[in-house]
């Protein structure tokens, strides 16, 4: 199946768009932010690797193997708030998404609009079959946006990975193309 073009797709109050070399300073302040990167595989996150990132999206278009992250920006000032990740490996139909916010941002509901409108862009574009996201079970507000969304908690994996100096558990979340459709049809 051939990757679609990415420009943006837009949702209420925000847009999820390219990140941009003007995104450099927002994207390194939260990203460095201990609160907002606390359950992140990231930390210390300085400039470098923030233009890294925006120019290794640059030619990339979601859906390809591997991470594409996306910007998440406010619709009426085109600020960048956060940024989310869509996943593919070697089959197009199975994705993995992942989703941060700015410690400013976070509460007023624009995760879960971001990750719904991610989801939309991967079952409605992409014609994928299944979405997972992984959370560490002690970020509560991740799984809770998890849940708002649609997402089924199909697993509890107990210390499967060691993580900033300690053995963590996480949830998994999934959620079928044909779930999305009855969902959103409602």
């Amino acid at each position: 199946m051939a990757v679609p073009e990415f420009d943006r797709v837009a949702a209420s109050r925000l847009v999820l768009r390219r990140l941009r070399p003007e995104d450099l300073e927002a994207l390194v302040a939260y990203r460095n932010d201990p609160e907002v990167n606390r359950f992140q595989s990231w930390s210390d996150y300085d400039a470098e690797r923030g233009r890294t990132l925006i120019e290794s999206m640059r030619e990339r278009q979601p859906g390809q193997p591997g991470w594409f992250q996306f910007a998440i920006a406010l619709k009426d000032t085109d600020a960048l708030v956060g940024d989310c990740a869509l996943r593919t490996d070697d089959d197009p139909r199975l994705g993995e998404i992942g989703f941060t916010l700015s410690r400013r941002h976070q509460g007023k509901g624009l995760g879960t609009e971001a990750v719904r409108t991610l989801l939309g862009y991967a079952f409605d574009t992409l014609r994928m079959h299944r979405v997972i996201a992984v959370t560490d079970v002690k970020n509560t507000a991740s799984a809770k946006v998890l849940e708002r969304v649609g997402m089924r908690r199909e697993g509890h994996f107990i210390e499967d990975g060691w993580f900033k100096g300690a053995w963590c558990d996480d949830y998994l979340y999934a959620m079928l193309g044909r779930e999305w459709a009855r969902a959103t049809a409602r």
